[in-house]
C-alpha cells in the first residue's frame, strides 16, 4: 500500500497562505514600487529611469535622444513593469508644473497645466537636466551599494548619492498598500539652509527651523499657502493640511465693472476643468455676478479672466469662487518615507537629518574610495622611483632575463618590490628615464603623500566630513537657487466671509408664487396715499406673482419653510440682487428643495438663542413651539422644521420670546386669540397640537402675535383692508373656533392676511400681477370686527390681491402724494418682534427625535 498516493501535492492552510501572499505583495509595493527612500527621495521608477539615462550617457550637456530608447532600456534592465507606467514617470520629471526642479530636460510635447497629455514616447526626447546630474555625482566612486536587477542579469543602485535633499526640494507622492505619501516640494535655497543648520546644530528645533530657514513647502505653480499652522504641525509631526490659494488680482475698470485676473493657480489643479467648473457654477446661478469667462494664458504666463456685472461686488464673487471652486484647495501634508527599508512617519528634523546622515556616508565611501586610489598609485611610484635609483642594474636584470616573468620574479627578488610595482617597473616608457620625467614622479608623489594625509584626517575627523558637505550643498545652492514662488500670508487661514465684505444694509426680500427670488434696496419703494395705483414692483409672467416679500438686514438670515415643513436657510446678501422690474432667479437655484416642494413662509433672525421660539401654524390649524437655537445649524439640503400629517401645509412662522399672545385667522374671517404658554416647546421634528377649530372647509392664512394696545390688519383679495383694536378680539384657549374678524361678501372677498400692526408701520400690497403699492398703515380707516373695511387698492379687472407685508419706519412722513422713504436702522421683518443680535455659527446638527404628540394633542 503507498502511504502518500501525491506526494508531489503539498497540503497547506488557505488562510494562512492568504495572509502571507498578501504581506509579500504589500511589502513589495512598499518597498519596491510606491514609496521613496529618505535618502534621495525617490521611488524606484525614478530611480531606474535616471540610473538607465546616466548609463546611456544621456547627461546634460549631450543631445536629445527619444524617450522610446530611455523606456525600454528602463523595462529592459530595470524595471519589469508597463512602458506607460515608466513614460509618465518621465513625463512628469520634465513637467514645470509637476516638479519644482525637474529631474529630466525634455524636448516635445510633454502635457499641460490643463491636463492635455504628453505626446507618445516615439515622438518627444529627453536627457538629464543639470541639476538630476547632482543627484549621481560621484555614484562611480564607490558612495552607493548595488544590487541585482529582477533577472540577476545586471547590477543597479539601492539609493543615489543624492548631492541635494530632493525628498523635501522636489516632494513625493504615492499610494501603498495600507498607506500613502504626500511630501510637498519646497525652495532648494532654504532646504540647504536647513541642512548647514542642522549640521552646525544637531539640537536645533523645528521652530527654529521654520522661524529662520525653511519657511514651508514652495509649490512650481506657486500660489499662496494661507496661514503657517498647518505647515507647523506637519514639520512637526509629519502630517498636516495646508490651505492653497490662486493668485488673483481684483481690476477696476473705466465703465464701472471689475474683473478678476487669475495669475496662480494651487498645486496639481487643472486649468481647463477648474474654468469648466466656473462656467458650470455661472450657468446655474449657483455664483451670481459672472458676465465672461476666458483664458488668455500664454507662454509668457497664465491669465484666466472673470468679467464681473457692473452691481457684483468682485471680493463677494471671489469668496464664492475660493469655496466653490479648485481656485483654493487643500493639501494633506504626509511625509512617510522609507528609512532603512522600513516606511515611517517622519517630521521636518528627521527628514534633514536623515538625508546628512546618508551625506556622511557618502562623503565618507567617497573619501576612501579616493583614499585606496591615491593608495595604489603612491604604491607604484615608490616602485619607480626605486627603478630610477637602480635602473643600470634594472636594465641589465631586464636584458638577461629570457621572458617577462622571469625578470618580473628577478625585480620582486632582488629589489623587494610587489608585483603591480614590478609589472609597472616593466611597462615604464624609456622616456620616463629622463630627467623632467624624474622630477614629474617625485612631484607627483609627493602630492600624493600629502593627499593621502588629508583623506585620512578626513576620516578620522566627522567635523571635516560637514565641511566638505556645507561647502558641496553651498555650490550646489550657487548654482541652482532661484526665488520662492509659493508665498505664505501669515493668518491668511481666517478668510473673510462674505458679510465681512457687504455693507449692511436694508433690503426688500421677494419670493414668487412660481418660486423666484430677489433682493431690493428697501428705499427703492415709495410712500403713496391710500387708493394710489402703485408701481410696477416685479415683472412676473402671466400666471405668476408675488408670494411672500419681507424687510431684513443683508447680514441678517432669511429662513425658509416650505409646505413640506422642512427650513432652509440663507444670509441676506446671498440672495441675488435684482433691478425693481426684474423677476428674479429661480429659489430651486439658491436652495436644494425639491420639484414638489414650495416656499410657504418667510421669516428673518439675526441671532439663534436659547430664550426665544419659533411658532408653528399649518393649514389645518395646527401649531407649536420650538426653540429657536434648534434651528442654529441648517445643513445646505435643509431640515425637518415641522412634522406633518396626511395633506396638511405650513402656513406661517412666527419668532417669539415665550410669553406672547397667538392670532389665527382663517380664509372665511375666523380669528382666535390665546396665549402661547398653552403650547408646550417641541422638538424639531415634532407635528404639534390643535391650535384652531375649522369650520367646513375653511384653510388657515396667517398666524400673528397679537397683545392689547395693538390693532388687527385685515385685508381681502379685492383690495379692501380694516384697523380693528385688539382688545375687541377676546383671549380663549387654544382649539376654539374663533370669533369673525370681518364681514366678507363677493365685493371684498375672501380674507388675504390678518396682521397685528402698530398704526406706524408701512405696508406692501403685492397683487398677483406684480403690482405693488407702499402706504402708511394709519392711513387704514379703525373700525369694529364686522365692518368690510376701506378700499386700500384700486384693482384691474380680475386682478387680485396676492399677499401683504409690513415695514417699520421711524422717519416721519410728509403728507405729499410721492416722497421717498428710507427705512430705519432697526428694521422689523415679518416676525413683528425687535431683531436680537446678529452672530450665527453654521454646524451640522442631528435631527432630534421628539416624539408625536398625543391624543389630546390632534
Amino acid at each position: 500500500m503507498v502511504d502518500n498516493p501525491r506526494p508531489h501535492v503539498q497540503e497547506i492552510n488557505i488562510g494562512q497562505e492568504m495572509r502571507t501572499s498578501f504581506l509579500d505583495y504589500a511589502m513589495s509595493v512598499i518597498v519596491s514600487r510606491a514609496l521613496p527612500d529618505v535618502r534621495d527621495g525617490l521611488k524606484p521608477v525614478h530611480r531606474r529611469i535616471l540610473y538607465a539615462m546616466n548609463d546611456l550617457g544621456m547627461h546634460s550637456d549631450k543631445a536629445y535622444k527619444k524617450s522610446a530608447r530611455i523606456v525600454g532600456d528602463v523595462i529592459g534592465k530595470y524595471h519589469p513593469h508597463g512602458d506607460s507606467a515608466v513614460y509618465e514617470a518621465m513625463v512628469r520629471m520634465a513637467q514645470d508644473f509637476s516638479f519644482r526642479y525637474m529631474l529630466v530636460d525634455g524636448h516635445g510635447n510633454f502635457g499641460s497645466v490643463d491636463g492635455d497629455p504628453a505626446a507618445a514616447m516615439r515622438y518627444t526626447e529627453a536627457r538629464m537636466s543639470k541639476i538630476s546630474m547632482e543627484l549621481l555625482r560621484d555614484i562611480n566612486r564607490d558612495t552607493i551599494d548595488y544590487q541585482d536587477n529582477y533577472d540577476g542579469s545586471e547590477r543597479e543602485p539601492k539609493v543615489l548619492p543624492s548631492r541635494f535633499p530632493n525628498l523635501l526640494v522636489n516632494g513625493a507622492s504615492g499610494i501603498a498598500v495600507g498607506m500613502a505619501t504626500n511630501v510637498p516640494p519646497h525652495q532648494l535655497g532654504e532646504t540647504i539652509d536647513a541642512v548647514l543648520a542642522v549640521s552646525k546644530n544637531p539640537d536645533i528645533t523645528i521652530e527654529e527651523l521654520m522661524e529662520e530657514y525653511i519657511f514651508g513647502p514652495d509649490f512650481p505653480t506657486a500660489g499662496q499657502i494661507l496661514g503657517r499652522s498647518g505647515i507647523r504641525k506637519a514639520f512637526e509631526t509629519g502630517k498636516g493640511s495646508i490651505t492653497i490659494r490662486s493668485k488673483v488680482e481684483i481690476e477696476e475698470q473705466a465703465n464701472g465693472k471689475s474683473t478678476i485676473l487669475v495669475h496662480e493657480l494651487p498645486y496639481q489643479v487643472n486649468k481647463a476643468k477648474l474654468i469648466e467648473k466656473i462656467a458650470d457654477l455661472a450657468r446655474d446661478k449657483k455664483i451670481e455676478g459672472i458676465t465672461d469667462l476666458r483664458d488668455e494664458s500664454d507662454r509668457n504666463g497664465m491669465r484666466i479672466v472673470i468679467e464681473l456685472r457692473r452691481d457684483a461686488n468682485a471680493n463677494v464673487v471671489l469668496n464664492n469662487l475660493y469655496k466653490q471652486t479648485s481656485l483654493q484647495t487643500s493639501f494633506g501634508i504626509n511625509m512617510l518615507a522609507l528609512v532603512d527599508g522600513q516606511p515611517k512617519v517622519l517630521n521636518l528634523k528627521e527628514c534633514l537629518t536623515h538625508y546628512l546622515d546618508h551625506q556622511k556616508i557618502v562623503i565618507k565611501r567617497r573619501t576612501a574610495f579616493e583614499l585606496r586610489k591615491a593608495e595604489a598609485r603612491a604604491h607604484i611610484l615608490e616602485g619607480l622611483r626605486i627603478a630610477l635609483d637602480h635602473i643600470d642594474e634594472i636594465i641589465a636584470l631586464i636584458r638577461q632575463s629570457n621572458t617577462a616573468d622571469i625578470a618580473r620574479e628577478g625585480l620582486i627578488t632582488k629589489f623587494e618590490l610587489s608585483e603591480k610595482q614590478a609589472q609597472a617597473i616593466l611597462d615604464m616608457r624609456l622616456q620616463r628615464l629622463t630627467g623632467l620625467e624624474r622630477d614629474k614622479i617625485e612631484q607627483e608623489y609627493q602630492e600624493l603623500i600629502k593627499l593621502i594625509d588629508e583623506l585620512k584626517a578626513i576620516l578620522a575627523d566627522e567635523e571635516k566630513v560637514l565641511e566638505i558637505i556645507r561647502e558641496e550643498l553651498l555650490e550646489i545652492k550657487e548654482r541652482f537657487n532661484d526665488k520662492r514662488r509659493t508665498e505664505i500670508i501669515v493668518g491668511g487661514t481666517d478668510f473673510f466671509e462674505d458679510e465681512d465684505l457687504i455693507p449692511e444694509e436694508n433690503i426688500v426680500i421677494t419670493l414668487t408664487h412660481q418660486g423666484y427670488v430677489k433682493r431690493l434696496p428697501s428705499s427703492t419703494y415709495r410712500a403713496q396715499r391710500r387708493g394710489g395705483r402703485g408701481v410696477q414692483g416685479m415683472g412676473t409672467n402671466e400666471d405668476d406673482f408675488v408670494e411672500h416679500l419681507v424687510s431684513t438686514s443683508t447680514h441678517d438670515t432669511v429662513l425658509f419653510f416650505s409646505n413640506k415643513g422642512k427650513v432652509y436657510k440663507a444670509k441676506g446678501y446671498e440672495v441675488p440682487e435684482f433691478s425693481r422690474t426684474a423677476k428674479g432667479i429661480p429659489i430651486i437655484n439658491m436652495l436644494e428643495i425639491e420639484k414638489d416642494e414650495w416656499i410657504n413662509a418667510v421669516i428673518t433672525v439675526s441671532e439663534f438663542v436659547d430664550d426665544w421660539f419659533l411658532f408653528f401654524t399649518t393649514k389645518y390649524g395646527i401649531s407649536k413651539r420650538t426653540t429657536l437655537s434648534q434651528f442654529a445649524n441648517i445643513r445646505k439640503g435643509g431640515l425637518i422644521a415641522v412634522g406633518l400629517r396626511d395633506d396638511d401645509e405650513l402656513i406661517s412662522v412666527r419668532l417669539t420670546d415665550g410669553t406672547k399672545h397667538i392670532m389665527i385667522g382663517t380664509q372665511n374671517g375666523s380669528l382666535i386669540r390665546f396665549e402661547e404658554s398653552q403650547i408646550r416647546s417641541m422638538g424639531r421634528t415634532a407635528a404639534g397640537v390643535k391650535g384652531i377649530s375649522l369650520r367646513g372647509d375653511d384653510v388657515v392664512v396667517s398666524m400673528e402675535i397679537i397683545e392689547d394696545g395693538l390693532q388687527v390688519l385685515n385685508v381681502t383679495e379685492n383690495g379692501y383692508g380694516k384697523r380693528t383694536p385688539a382688545e375687541e378680539y377676546r383671549l380663549t384657549n387654544r382649539g376654539g373656533k374663533g370669533v369673525f374678524t370681518s364681514n366678507l361678501t363677493d365685493k371684498t372677498g375672501k380674507v388675504v392676511t390678518v396682521q397685528a400692526v402698530t398704526g406706524e408701520e408701512d405696508i406692501m400690497i403685492i397683487t398677483v400681477s406684480g403690482v405693488l403699492i407702499r402706504m402708511p398703515v394709519e392711513s387704514i380707516s379703525v373700525t369694529g370686527r364686522n365692518t368690510q373695511g376701506v378700499r386700500l387698492i384700486r384693482l384691474q379687472e380680475e386682478e387680485k390681491v396676492a399677499t401683504v407685508a409690513k415695514i417699520d419706519t421711524e422717519a416721519e412722513e410728509e403728507e405729499v402724494s410721492e416722497i421717498e422713504v428710507i427705512d430705519s436702522e432697526n428694521v422689523v421683518a415679518e416676525d413683528g418682534l425687535d431683531e436680537v443680535n446678529p452672530n450665527q455659527e453654521q454646524n451640522i446638527v442631528e435631527e432630534d427625535s421628539d416624539h408625536e404628540p398625543n391624543d389630546d394633542e390632534n
